[in-house]
């Protein structure tokens, strides 16, 4: 013997809305659990839990009047909801047809004048030409950077600053040389020898 397939959620639900919808009357929490499960097979554990889930979808309404709270649904209710989302969807399509025909109005409107004439062709296939002679261009020039005058200039700058940097290091070297003469009567050829000062050594000029 197979086992009984149980309800799914979507049909219990539909059940318990077909129970407000047929009696169009108010009901206690209690008064539903005890009466669907007999007349629409959905059990009573699972009734509290359908009818909260209904109210929060607004497809049953509920009250509290005064220590009692009271549902209901009326086929009016859904017929009114079903035309309210029909309107919604019909907006919805309607802006959807606005933007689209906006879209296409753009896309004719950019196509213009990019036809695939051979005038047009032939233009493409010189822009392409002129864009590889650009980037050869671009290599050859960057092959003669050394030469170029601003390179030069800015090099010639670069020079003059390590010349002007060796040259104080060197009056330096020659402050130093006259202290320890005058300090330790040193000879300037002895000192020379022991730093290793090259006979040649002077500024640059």
């Amino acid at each position: 013997m197979s086992k009984r397939k149980g309800v799914s959620k979507d049909e219990k639900r539909t059940r318990v809305l077909d129970y407000f919808y047929e009696k169009k009357e108010f009901f206690h929490l209690k008064e539903l659990e005890k009466d669907i499960p007999k007349v629409k097979g959905v059990i009573a554990q699972s009734v509290k839990e359908i009818v909260t889930e209904l109210v929060n979808d607004n497809l049953v309404d509920s009250d509290k009047i005064g220590t009692s709270t009271y549902f209901w649904a009326f086929p009016s209710k859904a017929r009114h909801l079903k035309k309210q989302q029909l309107e919604d969807l019909k907006k919805q399509l309607e802006e959807a047809n606005k933007k689209l025909k906006v879209s296409r109005e753009k896309v004719i409107a950019a196509k213009i004048g990019r036809e695939e004439t051979e005038k047009r062709l032939q233009l493409l296939e010189r822009l392409q030409s002129m864009k590889v002679d650009e980037e050869r261009l671009t290599a050859e020039i960057q092959k003669y950077k050394d030469s170029d005058p601003e390179t030069f200039e800015k090099m010639k700058k670069e020079i003059q600053i390590a010349k002007d940097a060796a040259n104080r290091w060197t009056d330096n070297v020659f402050s130093v040389k006259s202290w320890c003469k005058d300090k330790f009567g040193l000879d300037e050829g002895a000192l020379d020898k022991a730093f290793e000062i090259p006979a040649d050594f002077d500024n640059i000029d």
